[in-house]
């Protein structure tokens, strides 16, 4: 989602060598979406892994279209967000994916939002058709509710659940991590660093771009922001105790809890997809684990996860 100016400008030479840097530090798997700057996200990472798609594992997503991707607009109000899930959608934006992607398959293809409007086995039957095709390997669902994916995976296998999860952001503790593995799904975290909060490096919205997402998230919002900034307090003495970022040991802790658990941090330069991978190498001990919490319990973190529309929108 970095990749396409949603948390500020983009250097795009820069956004490549991250890509490139990853798959030679063997980091295999890059995850999109045809609503990240309207595509943008998927013809950069095309261009990147131009000469190497057979060395990549190619995750996308749809259904989730914001009417004003291509602008310099970052507010989340209603109407601006639409769901799609009818089976000819599904078809029509796999497509336009694949030819975005310069790709003749999609590895894991996402249901990026559930669409109420449209039963969850219409739109996952549609899905499973191009899993019979060969346009997509596997299928997976985003934020969605337990009944719904329990629904969609008596259509066909789901591969994957795509949830927020982080420090800061546990809701999938009560209960999505737990169907995922029921089910045999990977559980993909993402935003594993709390969308760049949990690298101590945001302690104001005044460095931020003006067209930076953050600057409408409840958690970044005056008080919220003051009230959580607390909470790297305890991040902040672990990573010292241990000689590494912030940003290291919270991904070490999303990784440390559950085995099948996979983060994905964004990285918009080589130097931080390098600081990320390292935290692969980071084992903290129980007590650390436990300290951090305790000290990011769900009650003490101030502020929704995303504006009230937005929120609305999760869980279905």
């Amino acid at each position: 989602m970095g990749l396409a100016g949603v948390y500020g400008p983009v250097d795009e030479t820069a956004a490549m060598r991250a890509v490139h840097r990853a798959l030679d530090v063997g980091i295999n798997f890059f995850d999109t979406a045809d609503v990240y700057g309207n595509g943008a996200s998927e013809r950069l990472l095309a261009r990147a892994l131009a000469g190497r798609r057979h060395a990549a594992v190619i995750a996308t997503k749809f259904g989730n279209i914001d009417h004003l991707a291509d602008q310099p607009v970052a507010e989340a109000f209603e109407g601006r967000w639409e769901t799609n899930g009818r089976p000819e959608y599904v078809r029509q934006a796999c497509n336009a994916s694949l030819a975005r992607l310069g790709t003749d398959h999609i590895d894991l293809y996402y249901l990026h939002r559930v669409d109420p409007a449209v039963p969850i086995e219409d739109t996952v039957g549609a899905m499973a058709d191009l899993v019979r095709v060969g346009k997509v390997r596997t299928i997976g669902l985003s934020e969605a509710g337990a009944a719904t994916v329990r629904r969609a995976h008596a259509v066909h296998p789901i591969a994957a659940l795509q949830n927020e999860y982080s420090l800061w952001s546990r809701d999938a503790e009560s209960g999505a991590l737990a169907l995922s593995r029921d089910i045999g799904a990977l559980f993909v975290a993402y935003s594993p660093l709390g969308r760049g909060f949990l690298t101590g490096e945001i302690r104001a919205l005044v460095g931020l771009s003006s067209g930076d997402w953050r600057r409408h998230q409840p958690r970044f919002a005056g008080e919220n922001l003051a009230r959580n900034l607390v909470l790297l307090e305890t991040l902040d003495a672990v990573a010292r105790s241990r000689a590494c970022t912030l940003a290291q040991a919270a991904l070490a802790w999303t990784m440390a809890r559950h085995g099948h658990v996979v983060p994905i941090p964004g990285a918009k330069r080589p130097e931080h997809l390098e600081e990320n991978a390292r935290a692969a190498l980071l084992s903290l001990t129980s007590d650390e684990l436990d300290r951090l919490d305790r000290a990011f319990a769900p009650a003490a973190v101030a502020g929704d996860r995303y504006p009230e529309v937005q929120m609305r929108r999760l869980g279905l």
